[in-house]
């Protein structure tokens, strides 16, 4: 009998159960579009990536550390089976079928009864592509023509699809402050063409969706790094993976070189003769602030601004920062990874100079749909982290301009 053609329809899935067997890298990868709909996702698995556990932490899912038992699918609308047990895959799809649930199986899509499209997204439309005929199911191919139809739809061509070239070696892409519409049209070419990228769990969730199935994602923090220390694991497997003669990107969030230790990972690679393209990303440290409505610097308010990490205390012996120095600057002060450091930061700018009344903003998950932004002073601000329950990622703007748009507190 011949094969018929899938049939393309869009689920509502918003507060539908939807139930994700499996915590690994088709679940990191699946996920955030589900989260983007709206679904109540339960998650099965006994064990999960950091990116997927991150967001059961955030309880944007909920995780029942356990396998697979008959029954989970008795209430879903839509299950996503993917864990790395057969039997357990085949079970939980005859269960799918008994309660007629629309079922994606990543191990075996020939007895699946739901396929997911290569997708993309442009201003409000969203592209789902399928391939029909069963015997040239090539998901390169669905993904190139969705890119083709989505970069059409951006800069308004709709050029056909084509073939691209893989770019040799590794590439430091710089994803941007987390909404996926900001990474550079060169990041996302790069991305469409990746047989391997390692990603960091601040890098844009979202574009992983998109990749279509053969790529292999990796995690970056799950990396095992044993006798090297985790950096040093990390660029191992960048050497190791372009070696074997792969397209690599490395997705970073913002910018590679902004205290994302890009160059670390350029020096590795140039030792070990492997190819590096660096390919910039939007900085969150201008791009978050401009998102909250703060301009970093504006006329007659600051001529300068000044970014700054904050991981480490002012009075921490490893702190490189001239902390005194820059208390006495009048212009913005941008601090990065200093959310949990905040009230030691303020307490040293108020000592050497700077008013207890300054201005200061926390914008939290910026550019991304979860984006808030409270306001204090240096005076207030370590109490307002807590009573706001303000945690990273969020960058901290101090200075004058953090008045001068529309701004609230949550």
């Amino acid at each position: 009998m011949a094969e018929h053609p899938a049939y393309p329809v869009g689920l509502r899935l918003t507060g539908r159960r939807v139930v994700v067997l499996g915590g690994g890298q088709v679940a990191q990868r699946r996920l955030p579009a589900l989260i983007a709909a709206g679904a109540d996702v339960r998650l099965v698995s006994p064990d999960a990536t950091p990116s997927v556990e991150a967001m059961a932490d955030a309880g944007e899912i909920t995780w029942e550390r356990r396998p697979y038992a008959e029954g989970d699918l008795a209430d879903a609308w839509y299950a996503l089976i993917a864990t790395s047990d057969t039997e357990a895959n085949t079970a939980a799809s005859a269960e799918a079928e008994r309660h007629r649930v629309w079922c994606v199986r990543s191990d075996d899509a020939d007895r699946a009864t739901a396929w997911t499209p290569a997708t993309g997204h442009s201003e409000g439309v969203t592209v789902a592509v399928l391939t029909t005929d069963a015997r040239h199911r090539d998901p390169r191919h669905t993904a190139a023509i969705r890119d083709a139809v989505v970069e059409g739809l951006r800069d308004g061509t709709l050029v056909a699809p084509h073939r691209r070239t893989r770019t040799p070696g590794v590439a430091l892409v710089g994803g941007g402050p987390g909404d996926p519409d900001l990474i550079t049209v060169r990041g996302r070419r790069l991305l469409a063409e990746a047989d391997v990228v390692i990603a960091d769990r601040l890098g844009p969730r979202d574009l992983l969706a998109e990749l279509p199935p053969h790529v292999e994602v990796i995690d970056a923090a799950k990396i095992p790094y044993g006798r090297f220390m985790a950096q040093e694991a990390i660029n191992n497997a960048l050497i190791e993976h372009a070696k074997q003669g792969k397209a690599v990107v490395r997705l970073k969030g913002g910018d590679p070189f902004v205290f994302g230790r890009g160059m670390e990972e350029a020096q590795a690679l140039a030792e070990a003769g492997i190819p590096c393209t660096v390919v910039p990303g939007i900085s969150s440290s201008i791009s978050v602030p401009g998102a909250a409505g703060i301009p970093v610097t504006h006329r007659g308010v600051a001529h300068e601004f000044t970014v700054v990490s904050g991981h480490v205390a002012p009075d921490d012996e490893r702190s490189l920062v001239d902390w005194p120095s820059l208390a006495k600057l009048t212009g913005t002060l941008v601090i990065l990874m200093g959310v949990d450091k905040i009230g030691r930061i303020a307490e040293t700018l108020v000592a050497h100079g700077r008013s207890p009344e300054t201005p200061v903003a926390l914008v939290q998950e910026g550019t991304t749909a979860a984006q808030r932004r409270v306001d204090a002073t240096l005076g207030t601000v370590a109490e307002t982290v807590v009573a706001w329950e303000v945690r990273p990622p969020a960058v901290i703007v101090v200075g004058e301009v953090v008045g001068v748009g529309p701004h609230g507190t949550a």
